[in-house]
Parts: C-alpha cells; sequence; structure tokens
C-alpha cells in the first residue's frame, strides 16, 4: 500500500480554528430584491458580531463581481455560475472557522437550494430580507430599477426576471420601514445559538 503524504495533511482542520476563534463557522445568506437593504443589514450585523467578539467576513455583489466574478454578466448561466462561485468561496472561508455574511439577490429557490448543498444545509442560514418591490424602486440607490425601466438593464430581477420567495427561511426580515437597531436585536436573538462555540462539543 502506498501512503502518500501531502501538505493538505498538515493543513489544521476547520474544528481546530473554532476552537482557536470560539465561534462555530456558519454562512448568513442574505437574500431579497435589489434595495431591500441586505448588504446594509449584513454590515451593521457584522459590525455588532465584531464587538461581540465574532470573526466574520461579508461577501456581496460589488467585491465579488469586481474580482473573482468580473468575467461574469448576468444572463442566467452567469447568474447561477455567480453563486456557484461564491458558495465554493464560502466553503473555503467557513474551513478556516469564520462566520460568512452573503449578500445576494439569489433570485430562485433552485439557486439558493444549489448554494445550500454546496455550502451544507445545517451551515446554512438563510435570511430573506423582505422588502416590496415598490419600496425597493423608490429607494433605488443605485438608479438601477430606472435604467430597468427603461430598457437598459436586461435580465433585471423584479422588473424583467422574476424573484421567488423563499419556501423556508432561516430567518424573515420585514425592512418596509427599518429600524436598524431592533433589526439586529431580533437576528441576533435568532443567529447567536447558532454561532456561539459550546467548548464541551469538542472535549
Amino acid at each position: 500500500m502506498n501512503n502518500i503524504h501531502t501538505v493538505f495533511d498538515e493543513i489544521k482542520g476547520r474544528q481546530d480554528k473554532e476552537i482557536f476563534l470560539k465561534q462555530k463557522a456558519k454562512v448568513i445568506w442574505f437574500t431579497g430584491l435589489s434595495g431591500a437593504g441586505k448588504t446594509t443589514l449584513a454590515s451593521h450585523l457584522e459590525k455588532r458580531l465584531f464587538e461581540l467578539s465574532y470573526f466574520c467576513q461579508i461577501l456581496d455583489g460589488d467585491n465579488v463581481r469586481s474580482g473573482i466574478n468580473k468575467n461574469l454578466e448576468f444572463t442566467e448561466e452567469d447568474r447561477i455560475e455567480n453563486i456557484r462561485r461564491i458558495a465554493e468561496v464560502s466553503k473555503l472561508f467557513m474551513n478556516c472557522g469564520i462566520i460568512l455574511l452573503c449578500s445576494f439577490i439569489s433570485p430562485t429557490n433552485e439557486i439558493r437550494n444549489m448554494a445550500k448543498e454546496i455550502i451544507g444545509e445545517d451551515d446554512f442560514l438563510e435570511v430573506f430580507v423582505d422588502t416590496p418591490l415598490e419600496v425597493c424602486e423608490n429607494r433605488d440607490p443605485k438608479g438601477l430599477y430606472k435604467k430597468a425601466r427603461a430598457g437598459e438593464i436586461k435580465n433585471f430581477t423584479g422588473i424583467s426576471a422574476p424573484f421567488e420567495i423563499p419556501e423556508a427561511p432561516f430567518l424573515r426580515v420585514d425592512n418596509t420601514n427599518p429600524d436598524i437597531d431592533e433589526t439586529i436585536k431580533q437576528m441576533l436573538i435568532k443567529i447567536l445559538p447558532e454561532i456561539r462555540f459550546d467548548p464541551t462539543e469538542v472535549i
């Protein structure tokens, strides 16, 4: 029998890193329409978790499509590939014991289920930022809805492409009239038990 030893055999595993960081690695996946407030909530949640000594990383359309996914367009095929890559990157971060806050429209149940399958069902916490289309369109922080209505952007979710309501999200957030502090408080009540490290589980 050949015993092939590689450098990967020396790499510390996820559990070792979770012990070091004193947290459970998870992916908190924010889904919702453009302008729903996904990244705003993710950034406030990250700040609060950091204050509580949790180590997190945010992934969203801006920092992903400017780098690893900058070669992708907004066709159906590229949207799927976009989420596939994000899920795979999230999995690598989790292997480092890190909590991921992923903010992506991810408009269909099929595409979110693909991400969940890659990441692992137990580690995938889907947060549906439930903001009505008319509210998102009135906010329109990047002027995308205006361009979509004018036909300048094709396959725009909510206008010329569908958004499917999550079937059974871990958490639903009504972000129509946001009270950020109260929303983050309620999110923490739900999320903290999932990421809290218990050293007795690894003794």
